[in-house]
């Protein structure tokens, strides 16, 4: 950049392909509409004109007082309610945000974001449509924020002058290679690889079908459980998040406690499996699943264990199973997953009739749910966090994210057959079917949840923003009494993976029960650390007796077919080209 003119191309160029990259997919995935937010809030306006003047004039006194207050003071904005704000704003500490002109950007900036807030609270919708109003506005109010341009991020500018323009070059790299990817990057992609430094637990592929890789793990111990585990993960994310690094591998701290575990590892769906079923996924995947391990193993019965929609599609399995009078788990485990889909939290403004028509039509002749629309689907839900704080750190200021394997894993989304995702969205988000007795058939059979009758462990996170906790204690009901419900701190991912040996937050227990979740949790206890080891005492009651650990893997009709992790957890989606086109 030796010229301002090549510094204006350059940001222009800059600009441009920010929209690219995070505005426009941010804005496609949460579904906002700036008409149709405008349209709402003019009926809030037309319903109560008195209180809208009164937002009207206080938004423009305090910008009035702002900018004149500004100018009368040499340049420095008076103290005031978005001064306090601003104090408070991590996005405004730097200390270049205290600069005059900047300071007052900052701020009225926080004047038009409460502005907008207030007329949304004043809207007169209908519960679900102001929730929506509400989520939209956000997502607007989050994207205009000056911090997340760089004509207006003094942090930005400060950085491209000390660096002679250096900053703003690896940040046009930075967003490039991103353009390339799909998504805004969160951590430092060559930091890890899959078989590399994450999911190298010793193991092999036992069995394979066009859903789903089992995985075999090498016994840790002389002595293992007489029954397996088989761990069924999410299947919008890829298995390893079971099975990081050494340090916080589940996997791995379930084969240290004496259990042989077994791992679905789904396969990341290509285009000619778009027409792939719910049914498809519990009889070709969970059923088939639980009959290799038992076959492989010569069990009665094997422990099962599933993780968030994992969970959902275990239970719609066993289910299944016990209407065909068959019991072959012991045990089950259920970690962040829902059953009752009453309350499903910041991810219900996406859902309403016309959305399920919609992705039925979508999907009517089959076609896939991408991977990358659902991982900005759930970024778009703590946007600030996970997307504009990435934006102004990767492209503003041209830095490499720090590692982290949480969020490589979480960036490596898989595609899901839009068949299967349209029924999931109806019959779970939108109907709530799964929680009435009867009410689904699945695989030729009517489907009850109270029916399938295992001690069951039940784990939510108190943070969780996908999983709502009292959502996961209301589902934790529809299995009977034989239950131990655990809360741990934290949300989603990190408050599963808390490995023992970190010592790390807390979980709360209670051996009473009650109907209002508040109740349980007002009379529960707090326990420091892992709910890890926890679950380990209680799993091992389920356990049987011990047996001398094998060295081979597989039995019976299974042999190895590959080491650990195996093929299907390696396919990424790719993208090609700036429209977006994918493939697995």
């Amino acid at each position: 950049m030796n010229t301002p003119n090549d510094a204006f191309e350059a940001l222009a160029e800059f600009n441009r392909k920010l929209a690219e990259q995070a505005v426009g997919p941010l804005l496609q995935a949460s579904g906002l509409d700036a008409a149709e937010i405008f349209k709402s809030l003019a009926a809030g306006v037309a319903h109560d004109t008195e209180r809208w003047q009164e937002i009207q004039n206080d938004y423009y006194r305090g910008q009035l007082e702002l900018w004149s207050g500004t100018a009368a003071a040499g340049g420095n904005p008076a103290v005031n309610a978005a001064a306090d704000a601003a104090q408070s704003d991590r996005r405004f500490k730097a200390p270049e945000w205290q600069e005059p002109y900047f300071k007052t950007l900052a701020q009225s900036y926080l004047l038009t974001a409460r502005w907008i807030n207030q007329l949304v609270d004043h809207a007169s919708l209908e519960a679900h449509a102001k929730k929506k109003l509400a989520f939209f506005a956000q997502q607007m109010v989050d994207a205009m924020s000056p911090a997340n341009y760089a004509w207006s991020n003094p942090e930005a500018l400060k950085l491209a002058a000390q660096t002679q323009g250096e900053s703003v070059v690896r940040g046009m790299k930075n967003l490039n290679r991103d353009l390339d990817k799909g998504l805004v990057s969160m951590t430092d992609d060559s930091a890890f690889e899959v078989g590399g430094n994450l999911a190298i637990t010793p193991g092999a592929v036992v069995f394979e079908n066009d859903f789903f890789q089992l995985i075999q793990y090498r016994p840790a111990t002389a002595t293992v459980y007489q029954r397996p585990l088989l761990m069924v993960p999410p299947c919008i994310n890829k298995y390893y998040i079971l099975d990081l690094q050494p340090q916080n591998s589940y996997v791995r701290y379930a084969l240290g406690e004496g259990h042989t575990v077994f791992m679905m590892s789904w396969r990341n769906m290509p285009e000619d499996m778009g027409r792939a079923t719910w049914d498809d996924y519990i009889e070709q995947g969970v059923i088939t699943a639980i009959d290799a391990v038992t076959e492989i193993c010569g069990a009665d019965q094997i422990n099962v264990l599933g993780f968030c929609v994992g969970g959902t599609l275990l239970a719609s399995a066993l289910a299944v199973l016990r209407a065909k009078g068959r019991r072959p788990a012991a045990s089950l485990t259920l970690l962040a997953t829902m059953l009752d889909f009453s309350d499903t939290g910041q991810l219900s403004v996406f859902i309403d009739e016309a959305y399920a028509q919609l992705r039925e039509h979508d999907f009517a002749q089959g076609g896939l749910v991408r991977g990358r629309e659902l991982a900005l689907t759930f970024a778009s839900l703590r946007a600030n966090e996970l997307i504009w704080h990435y934006v102004v750190n990767n492209y503003l200021k041209g830095n490499t994210p720090e590692p982290f394997d949480l969020l490589y894993w979480n960036g490596d989304g898989s595609n899901l057959p839009g068949a299967m995702y349209a029924y999931y969205v109806r019959n779970m988000y939108l109907e709530n079917n799964l929680r009435t007795p009867g009410k689904l058939r699945m695989c030729g059979v009517p489907v009850d949840l109270g029916r399938i009758e295992l001690p069951s462990y039940v784990l939510a996170a108190r943070e969780d923003h996908i999983v709502p906790w009292k959502t996961a204690y209301s589902s934790m009901r529809l299995l009977g009494d034989r239950m131990e419900f655990v809360l741990t701190a934290s949300g989603h991912i990190a408050g599963v993976i808390n490995p023992v040996s970190r010592n790390r937050r807390n979980y709360w227990l209670n051996s009473g029960s009650a109907d209002d979740p508040e109740q349980w949790l007002a009379s529960a206890e707090s326990h420091p650390g892992s709910w890890w080891a926890h679950w380990s005492k209680w799993l091992a009651q389920h356990g049987g007796s011990r047996l001398d650990a094998r060295t081979a893997l597989g039995g019976g009709r299974h042999a190895e077919i590959e080491p650990a992790p195996g093929r299907y957890v390696s396919v990424r989606e790719k993208r090609a080209g700036a429209a977006g086109r994918s493939e697995a």
